[in-house]
């Protein structure tokens, strides 16, 4: 089973082996998916973003393909990353080990596409990879849609960007150094992406870190759920001047921004 309408790979990196979907010409994305996998909201999104001009690399990091976000779906893709070793669900101060051989197929994107960097959209719990790929991969427009990692009912948890102090302390001094921006995506109701998390990445990058916090708390005037989580995918209205649809235009004009050629 593939994903209709995209062209299938094999990559494999440091041991792992994943299906790679591809779609597009254009400067070089990576969409990494959200639980519980590769759903038919997600391949939309990877399909926008190619008829917009992009090459989209998605892997299929764990889940199955297809479908929408049933609770037996998701249910079962998060325990099978709670007994994976790839992840780091519940640590704090440390990114996911799966961060290590996704930077190499940042860098074979890179290859592919040339220009001056790729993009990476991680979502959910891969949110914060696409922040721990612009430490050393030629990732220069990384967008954070509600990175939900790592979890956890602490205060330290809620505001932690999942990556060591160190690590913070690189991606401060690239970013600065680089002009790289970092785009932030989070519904305010949303306990699995704080809003401390985005207070935390604000104090890190200073005015390199751009937060879109949409309103779905009791009685906003957009009718978004206490549950609202997905802003590019399952939760996204489709509809001029909706903000969910005004997030995913920011969403495509920030990748444009970092990845045109000039000239």
């Amino acid at each position: 089973m593939g994903v209709p309408g995209f062209t299938a790979s094999v990559f494999a990196a440091q041991g792992r082996h994943w299906p790679v979907f591809w779609r597009g010409e254009g400067p070089g994305v990576l969409v990494l998916h959200e639980v519980p996998g590769i759903t038919d909201a997600v391949a939309a999104f990877a399909r926008r973003l190619a008829d917009d001009g992009f090459c989209v690399a998605m892997p299929q990091l764990f889940g199955s393909l297809g479908g929408g976000y049933g609770l037996p779906r998701t249910v079962a893709a998060l325990a099978g990353a709670c007994i994976s070793r790839e992840f780091n669900l519940l640590a704090r101060g440390r990114r996911s080990p799966i961060t290590d051989p996704l930077r190499a197929l940042a860098s074979a994107l890179h290859q592919r596409c040339g220009g001056p960097g790729v993009g990476a959209v991680g979502m959910c719990l891969t949110g914060n990879f696409a922040l721990s790929l612009v430490l050393d991969a030629p990732v220069i427009a990384p967008v954070l849609s509600q990175p939900s990692l790592p979890l956890g009912l602490s205060a330290a948890h809620r505001a932690d960007p999942h990556l060591s102090p160190a690590e913070r302390q690189q991606l401060a001094a690239r970013c600065g150094a680089e002009g790289i921006g970092v785009l932030g995506l989070r519904f305010t109701g949303d306990l699995l992406c704080p809003a401390s998390r985005f207070a935390s990445l604000r104090e890190d990058l200073g005015p390199a870190f751009e937060g879109i916090e949409i309103d779905s708390g009791r009685g906003n005037p957009h009718g978004l759920g206490p549950t609202a989580h997905s802003v590019l995918t399952r939760d996204l209205v489709d509809v001029a001047g909706h903000p969910t649809r005004e997030a995913l235009d920011r969403v495509l004009a920030f990748l444009h921004e970092a990845l045109d050629p000039v000239g």
